[in-house]
């Protein structure tokens, strides 16, 4: 990995993860050119499993001819794909087939459940299999993995291969080495069918809140580079849900719990407020205005080129179609339908004007790039210790971190 990339996350407006299900291959095309319009090389697509996996021994053969279509659409665009495996944890919701589910108890959801599970595109009773420790899910996912290799491992417009979205939000393995050889397992079965790009793993900032026993320490043992993500409208103890510097924090923290691999800053993003919104806004997700988010924009891209990130994907390419409000998850997560860079119509938020001003940046400059800032002096217990209370030392060390940068 060379240079700093620029991409973005990919749902199309008009189905968000309905996807695959009504694929288009016109709506890739014009939502791929404005993509590189705006200056960004890299797009980052997920593979819903339900639709690429109906059955734990049957790929869907019309899934990854889409895919393969898609590819070929980026490589006349000249995008590249991160193609994110094992979705998965999605905007709110779990999305799985029937077959990686139980029954919840007492025949309805779990209370202590955090998430919705959606399957066949309705909220269902059921909980996670846990992968991790289920070898029935373990063989059906080597399967998709190698299938899935077999159809793009030499495809030019493959950047790189990520094996979950938030996967700690579906499961946590039942100790750091159950992780650790389902790391190992999953890139072996990619590598079995033909993929040679790299490969990452999408951990989020809740894997360095709380230790999920799948970290930056593990993933590095097996990725070829880390990713993050982070959202200041998630993070209390940021500085308000407008405060850029929570995502180098965040990605300075992974690169040193992982012994230094190189990140990639896979997630960042805000919920704009629509002049028609008529949803509820909790505190906890503040809807900014399209304004406010493009600021945000505009401080954070340099701040993750100076602090050494790898790159930066925006989340993410477009506003959801309104109509898709009254449908699980967005019925209950409102703000979800607000993240795009496009209007649901595809009109341009002032987002993407601050996007392509760094992109040409980028492109004037990238020769003469500047050494990222490495210092970490202000970090003051060793890597072993943060998973003691990570919570704790995670806020006194963005404290320390804003003390030494940003007074």
């Amino acid at each position: 990995m060379r240079g700093f990339v620029l991409g973005i996350n990919y749902w199309p407006p008009s189905s968000a993860m309905g996807w695959w299900k009504r694929f288009s291959s016109q709506e890739v095309e014009r939502d791929f050119a404005r993509i590189r319009g705006a200056g960004l090389g890299i797009v980052r697509l997920f593979l819903l499993w339900e639709d690429f996996q109906p059955a734990p021994d049957r790929v869907s053969s019309k899934a990854l001819e889409d895919l393969q279509a898609t590819a070929e659409i980026a490589k006349a665009h000249g995008l590249q794909l991160l193609v994110t495996l094992f979705t998965g944890h999605m905007s709110g919701a779990n999305w799985l087939p029937a077959w990686a589910l139980s029954p919840a108890p007492g025949g309805s959801a779990a209370q202590s459940q955090r998430f919705p599970v959606i399957s066949r595109e309705r909220v269902v009773p059921a909980v996670p299999r846990n992968w991790y420790a289920d070898e029935g899910i373990q063989r059906a996912q080597e399967a998709l993995a190698e299938r899935v290799g077999e159809a793009l491992g030499d495809h030019p417009a493959v950047w790189a291969w990520d094996l979950g979205n938030e996967n700690s939000n579906v499961c946590v393995p039942p100790s750091r080495e159950a992780g650790l050889r389902w790391l190992e397992r999953m890139a072996k079965a990619l590598r079995r069918g033909g993929a040679r790009q790299p490969i990452t793993l999408g951990l989020h900032m809740e894997d360095l809140e709380e230790d999920r026993r799948l970290g930056p320490a593990e993933a590095a043992r097996v990725c070829d580079f880390l990713s993050m993500h982070g959202y200041p409208v998630y993070a209390p103890w940021a500085d308000g849900p407008k405060d850029p510097w929570v995502l180098p924090f965040l990605g300075v923290i992974t690169r040193w719990l992982g012994g230094e691999k190189p990140v990639l800053f896979e997630e960042f993003g805000a919920p704009t407020r629509p002049p028609t919104f008529r949803g509820a806004e909790p505190p906890s997700v503040p809807l900014l205005t399209e304004e406010e988010a493009a600021s945000f924009v505009e401080q954070a891209l340099p701040l993750l080129r100076r602090f050494g990130m790898r790159g930066a994907l925006l989340w993410c390419y477009g506003d959801y179609d309104p109509a898709l409000g009254r449908k699980p998850p967005f019925d209950r997560a409102p703000h979800e339908l607000h993240f795009g860079l496009w209007r649901a119509d595809g009109s341009e938020k002032p987002a993407v004007d601050a996007v392509r001003r760094f992109a040409q940046a980028l492109s004037r400059n990238g020769a003469l790039e500047e050494a990222p800032d490495t210092d970490t002096s202000w970090i003051d217990i060793p890597p072993e210790r943060f998973y003691t209370d990570p919570r704790a030392h995670l806020v006194r060390l963005y404290r320390r971190f804003r003390a030494r940068f940003s007074s």
